[in-house]
């Protein structure tokens, strides 16, 4: 039969000492062998037994929980398990870049951003409550083909800053005309209205509806903060909505 010390388990499983006492202490995992002077020894299957543990502590299963399930428990499903924590994680972390990514091309963009957009970073919690939020929204203006084909066509802080900045110079040229006190019908007003027309045929593949619908929401603060698109005030909207207007009739 072969044994570890338990120095040798701690190396082996990355395990403290003292974890290792305690798991013994409260019948978790009990060494197979214990001599008077104290020592400690395991077999192959008692580290076996501590991977397992392991593996199910990765998911937050508490202790007393594992203690009750361990020796019921197959290898199979163990693994299940951790296979499904790691997907969790693996979500959690692609969320996390992506947030990261649509602050690092706004920092590019814009040149600066608030210190208050780097709090979601801080905690999966926000994130996650943004998400289903901006999913409610969605499933609530948009039915399932609409939803799909947004998706897919608007331009996505994360991974598209060029498409995005497109859209981002077209907001700053109309603030540009309000600070200027330009008006929608000028010259500059209408080239803004025609070079949105162009870009949102582009962006919605030439179908008029859907853009019509979403530019509705996109009147709205709330509904497009709700959907984590990129703010734009009242003043903003109403400027190039004229614009349009008075583009059409001409």
């Amino acid at each position: 039969m072969t044994y570890f010390s338990t120095g040798e388990v701690s190396k082996k499983l990355n395990l403290s000492l003292r974890t290792l006492r305690y798991y013994d202490q409260i019948g978790l995992v009990e060494p197979a062998l214990k001599e008077d002077n104290g020592k400690r020894f395991y077999t192959p299957e008692n580290l076996l037994l501590l991977e397992k543990v392991l593996l199910l502590k990765a998911t937050s299963m508490s202790l007393d929980d594992i203690k009750k399930i361990i020796s019921r428990i197959t290898i199979q499903k163990t693994l299940a398990v951790h296979k499904e924590q790691l997907e969790h994680e693996i979500k959690q972390l692609q969320q996390s870049l992506d947030y990261t990514n649509t602050l690092f091309n706004t920092l590019k963009l814009e040149g600066d951003i608030h210190w208050d957009q780097l709090l979601p970073l801080l905690s999966e919690e926000n994130q996650s409550l943004k998400l289903q939020r901006k999913k409610k929204v969605m499933e609530k203006l948009f039915n399932e083909e609409e939803r799909a084909a947004l998706d897919e066509q608007l331009p996505k802080m994360e991974s598209d800053p060029h498409q995005m900045a497109k859209w981002i110079n077209l907001i700053k040229r109309i603030e540009l005309c309000l600070d200027e006190r330009k008006t929608p019908d000028s010259r500059e007003g209408q080239l803004i209205a025609e070079d949105t027309l162009l870009l949102s045929n582009e962006t919605f593949k030439g179908n008029a509806e859907l853009a019509d619908k979403f530019w509705e929401t996109r009147k709205s603060e709330e509904i497009s903060s709700d959907l984590n698109l990129y703010p734009v005030n009242k003043e903003v909207m109403i400027f190039l909505e004229e614009a349009i207007l008075y583009y059409e009739k001409e």
